[in-house]
């Protein structure tokens, strides 16, 4: 999710209209703590207080004002509380809103063959592995989803890892060691960045889908060492594609593997909602193919894709996959069923697509900036942090909820309502979608 150095940063550091008097933040004050009878001149006298050393770590939390601010003013928008499924609507605070917000881009997350995979799997299974995959958590049904996402993103072997993060984390910091390099797109998710600087080789970044960039980087770079580089297919934010056949043909020319992470493009892109490899015919060219699970697929997890040995490599040196537990059976049975009812209903990316289309025709016949989407994903963008903020807050009192992005998810002056569509939406609901974001929209002077 990261943005230029703005994936050091949260948003309240971008707070500049809500700043803190410095007088007016918290003082740290020192302990006291006594100390034992202390020997003087061969006596024991009463022991004196001392002070301890302040906890400097701790002082960033004490400084920490900005959510207490945005809350103050009505506007904080994070840990809303859902007291029902994620569906369409749901219902917060009592009232029943329209979700504008989900990753369930098929609509899967409350079906009901899915629902009775994962109840019959900790029938059989119980409700947990009670260890990792390495040592005594691996499952016959872990083993069936693989087989059956190899066959997705047609891959020779697929890996599970118990989330998409832990995925891209264990993925990178395995296959890039010291004297290598791995090169990221500056919009990349979090996840990405966060693998590539757990790495032990060198993390450079190029511009957004700037392919020129990203060939005077690997120009520069030596010709022997590994280079790996790693993209969003589909940016979480922008919404926009991976330009992938421009980014292989300089990966082929200088001798770097791709990793394409498709959390985002699983179940929207591609033959059967293969991912975006598949979409360009490219899947013979990308090396490792990542996906999560908690997106179209309905449950929680995350997979990589890759050549066997690749895989069986990965399965002794990836850290965040020896070391955590596997994946749960409900996880895993809810993941499998999922895939067959996304493989035996094609209508439903069908649908996701009609969607798609009609709300972001209705939003710019609005006169609403979308930016350069080409998904299901729309960003809506306002450029200002507390209009964004002040735009969650009316829509939410209006029936629908979004997402507000800010830093570090986005550049500063980036700021944007992220909007994703589901195929389960109605026409209805998104008519009724647009009609509210046009009267906000004209309310806070966004169109």
């Amino acid at each position: 999710m990261s943005v230029g150095d703005s994936r050091f940063m949260s948003y309240h550091d971008k707070l500049t209209a809500l700043k803190v008097n410095q007088a007016e933040q918290l003082t740290s004050y020192p302990l006291l703590r006594p100390v034992g009878p202390q020997p003087v001149n061969h006596r024991i006298v009463p022991g004196k207080t001392k002070s301890a050393p302040r906890c400097a770590l701790l002082d960033k939390v004490q400084e920490f004002r900005s959510a207490d601010q945005l809350r103050a003013m009505g506007l904080y928008p994070y840990f809303r509380v859902i007291s029902s499924a994620q569906d369409t609507e749901v219902m917060i605070n009592g009232k029943k809103v329209l979700m504008l917000g989900s990753n369930s881009y098929l609509g899967l997350t409350n079906h009901p063959r899915i629902k009775e995979a994962a109840r019959a799997a900790v029938e059989k299974y119980g409700t947990g592995c009670a260890g990792s995959r390495f040592l005594n958590g691996t499952l016959e049904i872990h083993l069936e989803l693989e087989r059956e996402l190899a066959k997705l993103v047609r891959k020779e072997a697929v890996l599970l890892y118990s989330t998409g993060f832990q995925v891209n984390l264990g993925v990178i910091s395995a296959l890039v060691g010291k004297g290598e390099y791995v090169l990221g797109d500056k919009s990349n998710h979090a996840s990405i960045v966060e693998g590539c600087l757990l790495s032990q080789g060198k993390f450079l970044r190029f511009p957004h889908k700037d392919m020129a960039a990203l060939q005077s980087r690997l120009r520069d770079l030596e010709p022997d060492p590994g280079k790996l580089i790693v993209v969003d297919g589909v940016f979480s934010m922008e919404g926009d594609i991976m330009p992938l056949p421009e980014l292989c043909r300089i990966a082929g020319r200088y001798g770097a593997a791709v990793m394409v992470d498709d959390a985002h493009a699983i179940g929207v892109l591609g033959q059967h909602g293969a991912g975006t490899a598949n979409h360009f015919g490219l899947t013979d060219q990308i090396h490792l193919i990542m996906g999560t699970f908690s997106k179209s697929l309905a449950s929680l997890g995350g997979f990589i894709g890759s050549d066997a040995e690749t895989i069986d490599y990965l399965k002794h040196h990836s850290r965040p996959l020896i070391f955590s537990a596997s994946m749960s059976p409900a996880n895993a049975a809810a993941v499998l069923a999922a895939l067959r009812i996304m493989r035996q209903e094609p209508e439903r990316i069908a649908r996701l697509w009609h969607n798609t289309a009609r709300m972001k025709k209705g939003l710019r016949g609005l006169g609403f900036d979308l930016g350069d989407s080409e998904t299901p994903i729309l960003p809506l963008y306002c450029r200002d942090l507390l209009v964004a903020f002040r735009l969650c807050k009316r829509l939410q009192e209006e029936g629908i909820f979004v997402n507000p992005v800010v830093s570090p998810a986005v550049a500063p002056g980036q700021e944007l309502i992220r909007i994703s569509l589901m195929a389960t939406h109605t026409d209805r609901q998104i008519d009724f979608a647009v009609d509210k974001l046009g009267k906000v929209g004209k309310e806070l002077g966004l169109i």
